[in-house]
């Protein structure tokens, strides 16, 4: 007998020895929310059954008496008044049982709304290889009965009309992905097309260029790696995406970090083309993590700013300790002589120039140097204060420059060599 109840479950229209038992009318009906609904039962004429002893459930739960009507011996309707939306896209099951419980015909009543018209329509190209297009359901999204979305593409001025053939069920229904056979230099039309058994929605075609939607992988291989013993300083390295190697078209990027023990990222916005970075003012003694991320500009003289790639894989590395604590920033590019490291770099070579004669080979190793150097000296000034050429060392870049010109031939070899040493 459950094997029996269960395909009378499955297939209402079932036949028991050659006969219907019962015909549910309408059969599987699709309507709107609010709608209402009779429904009747009608029994075979060769059962021994009255009308009366029957009883119906939706989705498994007996409904009142109230809502019955015995139309004939044969025959019972039930009245459905502002029916909400489907539990479920298979649809809400309306039965009708016999006295004991057993089934004996059953409806699907499919109750929704027609989709609204598609918004928020986006795409991008992977390396100007692919294209993938991702939208938003009109209003609430939700249709409560089975809804396919269709993407839609041509060329703009003599394309054919073709579908996007990618499988959009589950999460990624609302998404679509064209994985060949794409022009380029040539506009696209794009849309979306909606449909259930209620309506039809469209939404707006969305004109594009695939050279003006391009992204890349992220950059590859970042490295993150302390800046000697300065103990305020990371220094970023990556690697540029492959891809920007087979198109013609520049890239900038951009640097995001944040402290371990932190979900805040603080972002590096000028980077530039760069494939590297020193982060400055950093604080000491602790671990940073670094992302990096690509943007695709200027592909084949395209005038519109390509689109961020995803961040890289996060890299991280810790600053030596120290006492000092600073405020973050990207080290300098070139050009920019406002930067407070350029300009101690500055004051720090010109003091050389004039007042340590003999001294080549300057280079920013040897800042870098320097700059510890004077983090140890900091920290033992009162030691070394009653040595007057120690002392002068301990100074800061701007006391450099104020030193007089006329030092001793001995202190000049004194500090070259002690600069050499350092190198």
């Amino acid at each position: 007998m459950f094997s029996f109840t269960f395909l009378l479950l499955l297939v209402p229209h079932v036949l028991l020895s050659s006969r219907h038992v019962a015909v549910i009318s309408p059969q599987d009906p699709v309507l709107r929310i609010g709608s209402s609904l009779t429904a009747t039962c009608t029994l075979s004429p060769e059962l021994s059954l009255h009308s009366s002893t029957l009883y119906w459930t939706l989705n498994g739960l007996r409904l009142s008496s109230s809502t019955y009507s015995v139309l004939s011996p044969d025959t019972l309707t039930v009245t459905l008044h502002n029916l909400d939306g489907s539990q479920q896209q298979s649809g809400d099951n309306l039965v009708c049982h016999g006295a004991d419980g057993h089934v004996l015909a059953g409806s699907c009543l499919y109750v929704g709304m027609p989709p609204e018209k598609p918004v928020n329509l986006s795409c991008w190209s992977r390396n100007t290889k692919d294209l993938s297009c991702r939208w938003t359901p009109g209003g609430r999204g939700e249709t409560h009965i089975r809804t396919t979305y269709t993407l839609k593409y041509k060329l703009r001025w003599y394309g054919t009309e073709r579908e996007c053939e990618d499988d959009v069920t589950g999460k990624q229904r609302y998404s679509c992905h064209i994985p060949r056979n794409l022009a380029l230099f040539t506009p696209y039309e794009i849309w979306v097309e909606a449909a259930n058994q209620l309506g039809t929605a469209t939404s707006d075609i969305t004109t594009l260029d695939i050279l003006d939607v391009v992204t890349t992988d992220p950059p590859a291989n970042v490295q993150v790696n302390r800046v000697g013993h300065l103990e305020d300083q990371l220094t970023v390295r990556w690697a540029s995406p492959p891809e920007l190697k087979d198109v013609l078209f520049q890239a900038k990027y951009q640097i995001r970090y944040r402290l371990e023990d932190s979900t805040e990222w603080k972002v590096v916005d000028d980077v530039g083309n760069q494939t590297s970075c020193r982060l400055a003012g950093l604080q000491p003694g602790t671990v940073y993590f670094v992302q990096v991320r690509c943007n695709p500009v200027g592909i084949y003289g395209s005038r519109k700013a390509g689109i961020w790639s995803d961040w890289s894989h996060p890299a991280a590395a810790s600053t030596p300790g120290s006492e000092r604590l600073q405020s973050g920033s990207c080290d300098p590019k070139p050009g920019e002589q406002n930067s407070t490291l350029r300009r101690e770099l500055k004051q720090f070579f010109g003091w050389v120039r004039k007042h340590a004669s003999g001294c080549s080979g300057m280079s920013i190793k040897l800042y870098d140097q320097w700059r510890v150097w004077l983090q140890k000296t900091h920290r033992t000034r009162n030691q070394v204060g009653k040595q007057k050429q120690n002392l002068s060392l301990t100074l800061s870049p701007s006391l450099y420059a104020s030193l007089p010109l006329s030092l001793s031939p001995s202190l000049s070899v004194s500090l070259c060599l002690r600069f050499h040493y350092l190198c």
